[in-house]
Parts: structure tokens; C-alpha cells; sequence
């Protein structure tokens, strides 16, 4: 579970988003990264049984800086109002799908896939949905994927065309459109501070480890 105090002090920073109170407020922030970082490690112990390729990984390979960088954002908000880790087999850096994780007073979810991948990535993947669909049918069908991802794929960003060397008709066009490949599971922030917080998250990795393992066997 995360401590009420690391959602207490994102709810603050959210209303108080700059340097002087964040530096005064340090110590806080501080303490709410270590119960994060210790959160993301039972994550990682956790889930690598289920998924190997997560087991060697650190938390601070995973986690995100809280710092923005507003250097080409008209947003000159200094810091990130929630934190953040992604587990995949390379760490953050690594742009190959994987496991999200996004704590956030009012807004905490976790989820995971292939968020905007570059253009030679994304036509590899569709290329695999178009050769593998009736896989993809099935991962997508699953009744444990369904349970915990009951609204499917993220629809936010979606061509209104079908993509070059696709037409209408394809069976997978609707897939085929898409230019991310992500679900997302919502909590409250009473789960969020619940025991059984862990359970659920470990629970929602597993779920959707087919769907990972899919995205990426279409990238090699």
C-alpha cells in the first residue's frame, strides 16, 4: 500500500506548483519518492514471477523524474502533480511495451502497452495485428484481460483514414487505425491506500501479460 501522506503531498503540490513551496515542502517530497520507489520494488519482486523479463529490474529504472521539462511547453509548471514508473524488460528508456503505473490524488491508474511508438515500430505492429488477427482477437478476448480492462483499447489517438497499405474492409481495421495500443485500469485513491492495493495491481500486470508479450514479439 502507499502511505495517505505521499497522496497528500501530490494533492498539495497540485495546488501549490512551484519552487518555494516545493522547497520548503522537500523533506516531504523526499519521503513520499521513498514509499514510492518501495512500492515500484514489491511491484518488481512481485510481478518478475509472473514476468521474468521484470525481475532484475531496479526501481530507479523505472520511476520518472518529477521535474518537467517545460523547455518547448507553454505549461511552466515546474513539477509533475503524480509519479510515475514503467516496467518493461529494458527499463524506461526503452521504448518496447510494458507495465504503467500512475499514482495521482483523483486520477491513479495503471495499465500499460505501446504508447505512440515511431513510425518503422508502428507499422511493425500492425503488420502483426493484420498477420496475427484471429491472436489478437484472442488476447483482446480474454475474460481476465476483459475483466480488468473492461472498455478495451484506449481510442484517444486514431486515424480517421485506414493507414497506407490497409483499406476499409480489413477485418482488423479498427486495430489497425490505432497509434497507441494501451488500456488503462482506474483506482481511487482509498484503493490506492487500501492493503490490497498491491494484490490488485500484481493482479492487473498479469492480466494483460499476453497483450504485452504480443506488442513486442512484433517489434523484434
Amino acid at each position: 500500500m502507499l502511505q495517505t501522506s505521499t497522496l497528500k503531498f501530490l494533492k498539495d503540490l497540485k495546488k501549490n506548483n512551484n519552487k518555494p513551496w516545493f522547497e520548503k515542502n522537500k523533506s516531504v517530497y523526499l519521503e513520499a519518492k521513498e514509499d514510492m520507489d518501495s512500492f515500484v520494488g514489491q511491484v518488481i519482486e512481485g510481478f518478475g514471477k509472473t514476468d521474468p523479463e521484470i525481475a532484475n529490474l531496479h526501481p530507479k529504472d523505472c520511476t520518472y523524474r518529477i521535474y518537467r521539462d517545460v523547455r518547448f511547453s507553454p505549461d511552466k509548471t515546474p513539477y509533475k502533480t503524480h509519479m510515475g514508473a514503467y516496467l518493461n524488460k529494458g527499463g524506461k528508456k526503452v521504448p518496447t511495451a510494458g507495465y504503467y503505473l500512475h499514482i495521482e490524488s483523483g486520477s491513479s491508474m495503471a495499465g500499460g502497452g505501446l504508447w505512440m511508438p515511431q513510425a518503422p515500430e508502428l507499422n511493425k505492429v500492425r503488420q502483426e495485428i493484420d498477420y496475427s488477427f484471429a491472436e489478437w482477437k484472442k488476447v483482446l478476448g480474454d475474460r481476465n484481460f476483459r475483466k480488468h480492462f473492461p472498455d478495451g483499447l484506449d481510442q484517444g489517438e486514431i486515424l480517421s483514414r485506414p493507414p497506407k497499405g490497409y483499406d476499409d474492409q480489413n477485418p482488423a481495421i479498427e486495430y489497425l487505425k490505432l497509434k497507441s495500443f494501451i488500456v488503462t485500469r482506474n483506482f481511487t485513491d482509498a484503493e490506492v491506500q487500501s492493503k490490497t492495493f498491491l494484490k490488485e495491481i500484481l493482479k492487473t500486470f498479469a492480466s494483460m501479460t499476453a497483450f504485452v508479450q504480443f506488442l513486442n514479439r512484433s517489434l523484434e
